[in-house]
């Protein structure tokens, strides 16, 4: 299968530059909160996106520079919701141009565009690939959305909601009939796992709602536990053949709300997913996520992106296969030194009795 390669980008929101290179397998992303991690997932998935979308949304069996202007610019307005697109440019005295470059390792999926921070509503498309993308990218926001199903997208298209875009996406995907024929068999045994950490099946039934079905026992998706209900989300994504044999999952914090049992069976569903050919982004600052994804990557091809704020308020980014070629990060370094802290006073309470 054919995975991002690099991502190379300039004066887009806090990145003045940063050109990014992936694992083909996981890409982990670290950083305070405001150093652009969400922006560097919601913009891939963008790009991703409208190559999957674009035969059916344009008609055309293979892409056009017309059609692509006009449909990035939708997408990024879509997933960001700026007031207008000249809004994700970042701005160093009062105006500068936004360009950006996804590379596959097959270079019919390369993709580029500028655009400026005057434009609103179509971009410069510099680069076209040569053919769609035949697997939808599925993005995952920091809460669930198995509650929020039913109904959604209708609602979605019909109103004015100030949610983005990713939320719609995600709906329709799980919404999608379960897979049949020859995967069956593979996504049985990718399921098992979840399943078992779930202990049941995820059903969605004609009524329109999710449901966790166990042995004698059918309960409202309301009522699961949060962090299970987001592994109800890979599971039934899998069972429609989404995250299956191939595809790009991008997920952002999903260690939210989590408590530690919880976010060990996140971080074994995400490389679960990965080792099945599913090219997987994380975005976290949680260091209990990190140690444990750390624990499991072996065998995988895996990136480590670390964000760091600068003092002109641009962001940079020191990449490399460990968490050690990151740098520093203060919220990371604050759980040890938190960790150190704990355990001195320990050994001083214990001396005092």
């Amino acid at each position: 299968m054919a995975v991002i390669k690099s991502l190379h980008i300039e004066s887009f929101t806090v990145f003045s530059q940063a050109a990014l290179e992936f694992g083909k397998h996981l890409n982990v992303f670290v950083g305070e909160n405001g150093t652009g991690k969400s922006h560097l997932l919601k913009l891939a998935y963008s790009m991703l996106a409208v190559e999957a979308q674009g035969r059916r949304e344009s008609n055309e069996n293979t892409p056009r520079e017309k059609f692509l202007q006009g449909a990035i610019a939708r997408k990024l307005i879509g997933v960001f919701r700026p007031d207008g697109l000249g809004r994700l440019t970042q701005r160093r005295g009062g105006g500068c141009r936004c360009s950006v470059h996804l590379e596959g390792t097959d270079p019919d999926m390369d993709l580029a565009f500028e655009f400026n921070a005057k434009s609103e509503f179509e971009v410069s498309v510099t680069k076209v690939p040569s053919r769609w993308l035949d697997k939808h990218p599925v993005f995952l926001p920091s809460r669930e959305l198995l509650t929020m199903y039913p109904g959604f997208v209708s609602l979605y298209d019909t109103t004015t909601l100030p949610l983005e875009e990713t939320w719609r996406d995600s709906c329709v995907l799980l919404g999608a009939p379960l897979a049949r024929g020859p995967r069956e068999g593979v996504i049985k045994s990718l399921l098992e796992p979840l399943e078992q950490a779930l202990g049941g099946k995820i059903v969605l039934e004609s009524s329109g709602g999710f449901y966790l079905v166990r042995t004698g026992a059918r309960t409202e998706m309301h009522l699961v536990a949060e962090g299970l209900r987001k592994l109800a989300m890979v599971a039934r994504l899998i069972a429609t053949g989404t995250l299956v044999d191939k595809g790009y999952l991008f997920w952002d914090e999903p260690d939210t709300s989590l408590n530690s049992r919880l976010i060990k069976d996140i971080a074994q569903a995400i490389v679960h997913v990965s080792r099945c050919g599913i090219q997987v982004f994380v975005a976290t600052h949680s260091l209990f996520l990190l140690r444990e994804l750390y624990m499991l990557r072996e065998g995988l091809d895996t990136r480590c992106f670390g964000l760091h704020p600068t003092a002109g308020g641009s962001v940079t980014v020191e990449q490399g296969p460990t968490i050690d070629d990151i740098g520093s990060i203060a919220s990371l370094d604050e759980e040890l030194y938190q960790s150190e802290r704990y355990m001195i006073h320990e050994a001083a309470e214990g001396s005092r009795s």
